[in-house]
Formats: structure tokens, C-alpha cells, sequence
């Protein structure tokens, strides 16, 4: 497993993350994003540290494999590896938000929950689907939201309507599949499929509709290949649009929801971005 890990610096016009310092006023806030292409962990007024899961050229053997952890122990100590990096430190028991693949079983969920349980020792954990944190995070969760997380090993696309997900597909093909330009249209015609069955949903389709006209908003290594992006966007015909700060967008809406909900104490109203809860209540 790769020991090195590394500060994600902002992009030029990038959209800044939640920087607000948490000042003693209760327990650390954390957000993750487990990747298949990099493990982040962003930490309330102390930034975001990386490093790569594995799977790639020059690289180790891999935590995450097609959205999937498959080595608990690695990706452990990787977790509190990236922790001790903080200035300052991460008092104990952090509230800690986590991204979760639209397509994760209860047995994926729970391996990644003892995981971020044995890491990072929470005083409390929530997911949030990893489409509607890369939406939140992108500034674009208002109104009907058409949004592709495309990955290095995985493709998501999700109908958003208010920030709510209301549809969402997946495909195991990312951009570490592309090895030339045949492969990108490839690329583009299968996440074209994935948005056509999201459309022949008789009940989303009026938000399909909506969100069709706005154009797609793209997220992941997909949105910094420009040959994939003019590809999408003559396949399905409609404006394709690279968020501000791909790789971070989702990493940054768990942040902001973790910071939202916690403003709200257990057993109160729920938070406007709150997370589904996980574990224990």
C-alpha cells in the first residue's frame, strides 16, 4: 500500500470547502470519501489529506476496487495514517460523515462502517449517498439535478430533485478503462444508457425532463478529460458542465452536511442536508 499521502491544494476557480474551525465547541468534524482512486478525509478547520487507494499504475494492491472496499485492514491504517496528519490534532470521538456508492449493499456499508469505527473511533457516523454530497458540494443541489460521478473504475448517475436523490444508476467502467479515444465514446454512450433508464422512470420523468434542459453536471476523473466531456454532451445532446472541484465535490458536501446536522441534536428536527444515519441509535 502506498505510505505516502498528500494535501489536495485548491484548483484555480475551484470552490472553496468548509473552513470554519470547530474552536472547542464540540466534537471534530470529519468527512470521508472512500474512492477508487484515492481515500480523503477532510477535517473542519484543518483541510482535506489523501492518499491513493491502490489499483493504478506503479501502485499497490488496492483498498478499493470498483466503489468496493476489498482490504479492511489497509484501509485502517491508511484512515489513521491521513488522521494523525492534522494540525491540530482530532480530539477523540470526531462526528464523522461518510460518502456511500449508490449502489452499496448493507453488507458494504457495514464492512466500511467497522472500518471508519476502528480508524477513527467516532462519537457518531452517518453516509450520505456519494451523488447527493457531489451534488451539495458542487453548489448545484437546487432544482432538478442531472449529475455523473465519473470515477476511475466506476460511473454513477443520479437524478436529483432539491437535493433529494430520487433516481440513480451505476456501471462498474470509469476512466481507468479509457485506452483510446474509442473508449471514450464508449465511456460516453454507456453513461447515455444510464441516463435513458433514469428518463423511462414514469415517475421521475417530469424531473428528467427538467433536469435535461439544464444540462448535466460532471464530477470524478471524468471531469478532467475534455474529450469525454465533448463526447457526453454530443451523445445525450445537452450542455455538460465539469464542477469547479471534481475530485472534492462529494468529500466537500459530506462536509457541509456534516456540519448541518451537526447543529441538530439527536432526536431533533432533522438537518436540511442531514445524512441517513447508520449504527446504533
Amino acid at each position: 500500500m502506498p505510505a505516502r499521502t498528500t494535501v489536495d491544494r485548491p484548483q484555480p476557480g475551484a470552490r472553496r470547502g468548509p473552513v470554519t474551525a470547530d474552536r472547542g465547541t464540540g466534537p471534530a468534524l470529519l468527512a470521508v470519501d472512500a474512492g477508487s482512486s484515492h481515500l480523503r478525509l477532510w477535517g473542519l478547520g484543518r483541510g482535506t489529506v489523501s492518499v491513493p487507494t491502490g489499483g493504478g499504475p506503479g501502485q499497490g494492491a488496492p483498498l478499493v476496487r470498483r466503489g468496493r472496499l476489498v482490504d479492511a485492514p489497509a484501509c485502517t491504517s491508511a484512515l489513521r495514517q491521513l488522521l494523525h496528519r492534522f494540525r491540530p490534532p482530532v480530539e477523540a470521538e470526531p462526528f464523522v460523515v461518510a460518502c456511500r456508492p449508490v449502489s452499496a449493499t448493507p453488507a458494504d456499508e457495514y464492512a466500511m462502517r467497522e472500518v471508519l469505527t476502528a480508524a477513527l473511533a467516532p462519537r457518531r457516523l452517518l453516509f450520505i449517498d456519494t451523488l447527493r454530497a457531489a451534488a451539495i458540494g458542487a453548489g448545484a443541489a437546487a432544482g432538478a439535478l442531472l449529475l455523473a460521478d465519473i470515477g476511475a473504475q466506476v460511473t454513477e448517475i443520479g437524478l436529483l430533485d432539491d437535493g433529494q436523490l430520487v433516481a440513480a444508476r451505476r456501471t462498474d467502467f470509469g476512466t481507468r478503462d479509457i485506452t483510446d479515444g474509442a473508449a471514450v465514446h464508449v465511456l460516453a454512450t454507456v453513461a447515455a444508457r444510464l441516463v435513458r433508464e433514469i428518463y423511462q422512470q414514469p415517475a421521475v420523468r417530469p424531473t428528467a425532463l427538467a433536469a435535461l434542459a439544464r444540462g448535466m453536471v460532471l464530477v470524478g476523473d471524468g471531469a478532467a478529460r475534455p474529450d469525454l466531456i465533448a463526447a457526453l454532451s454530443q451523445t445525450l445532446r445537452i450542455a455538460v458542465q465539469p464542477a469547479a472541484a471534481p475530485y472534492t465535490a462529494a468529500l466537500t458536501g459530506a462536509g457541509l452536511a456534516a456540519m448541518a446536522a451537526a447543529r441538530h441534536p439527536r432526536g431533533g428536527r432533522a438537518a436540511p442536508l442531514a445524512a441517513t444515519p447508520t449504527g446504533a441509535p
